[in-house]
């Protein structure tokens, strides 16, 4: 019988009394959870800001991955600073939003430079950018993002002759 080769664990991290340091807690992940879930019962709700729910969607840059994983993303495009929760949707004439969402304080993170100038060159591009530290926050900029009207397109748009088809099924 061949039983699963088992890594060795590795022990927790020591506080300075010798005990073992508590598992770290995400808490801006959790609360982004429960902004993504009342974002979603807005829309069953068919309230205004539930319209942004199919606009959004979380760019996974932050978290902890071996190094191997981190390089393949890096490679990949992955950049540091972008925005956690971008709304592909144009409204108070900007082409869509990016927001940059922090844990409630005080268990809120510093801005990092990275963020900071993501959200600086967003908003020289024609996007709305705004920092939202914690959940109610976050919640006062979708409903009012979605209170604006939408943004109209004028003159031609170009019609891009690189590419595959993919209107044709």
């Amino acid at each position: 019988m061949n039983l699963p080769i088992q890594k060795p664990h590795r022990p927790r991290a020591l506080t300075k009394s010798g005990a073992p340091r508590a598992k770290p807690v995400d808490w801006e992940g959790q609360e982004q959870a429960v902004l993504i879930r009342w974002l979603h019962g807005e829309k069953m709700r068919g309230q205004p800001v539930g319209e942004l729910f199919d606009a959004i969607y979380h760019v996974a840059n932050g978290g902890h991955r071996n190094k191997k994983t981190a390089a393949d993303l890096k490679r990949q495009g992955v950049r540091a600073g972008v925005s956690d929760l971008p709304v592909r949707q144009a409204r108070g004439g900007w082409h869509g939003l990016y927001l940059e969402f922090k844990a409630t304080p005080p268990r809120d993170a510093a801005l990092a430079p990275s963020q900071f100038e993501w959200l600086e060159g967003s908003e020289y591009e024609g996007y709305c950018a705004v920092l939202a530290r914690g959940l109610d926050e976050a919640k006062a900029v979708l409903r009012e993002y979605a209170s604006w009207p939408r943004t109209e397109v004028v003159g031609q748009r170009q019609i891009m002759s690189n590419g595959t088809e993919w209107r044709k099924g």
